[in-house]
């Protein structure tokens, strides 16, 4: 019915689509394992089920919230409509203060404790990141 070249043709073409089905599954999965989802305060408070995997939780520093020791520091970060205490152990960025934007890295203990494994505040004092923003709802 159909001739050697067709057959070969064919066969090459069916060759190539399952590579580059098999090529995309494998970049779409190793991307998967480093994706970090964010949440504020206020989402992490409405969740269902607390998952295990690395987040990053965004807002304000609530002021008068910053409590430093020798090796930990914790803080409250707030959307104005929910709070959740985070605790981080290392150096934190030196424009980090109260009421100023904040993303904390790390992972969710309950609804109401995070431990930051990363805070990242390496901002002017007039920048706030857009998912920052857009959780607070301001324009």
């Amino acid at each position: 019915m159909y001739g050697r070249k067709v057959k070969l043709r064919f066969l090459f073409v069916i060759i190539i689509l399952i590579t580059l089905i098999l090529t995309t599954f494998l970049i779409l999965k190793s991307l998967e394992e480093n994706v970090v989802y964010f949440q504020s305060p206020s989402e992490i408070k409405s969740l269902s089920e607390i998952d295990k995997s690395k987040i990053r939780v965004g807002g304000m520093v609530k002021k008068n919230s910053i409590s430093i020791s020798s090796n930990e520091v914790n803080f409250i970060i707030t959307d104005f409509k929910n709070e959740i205490n985070v605790t981080y152990s290392g150096a934190v960025p030196n424009l980090f203060a109260e009421e100023k934007g904040v993303v904390a890295e790390g992972f969710l203990k309950d609804r109401n404790f995070f431990s930051a494994t990363k805070i990242l505040a390496k901002h002017d004092e007039n920048y706030m990141p857009p998912e920052v923003k857009e959780a607070l709802g301001e324009k």
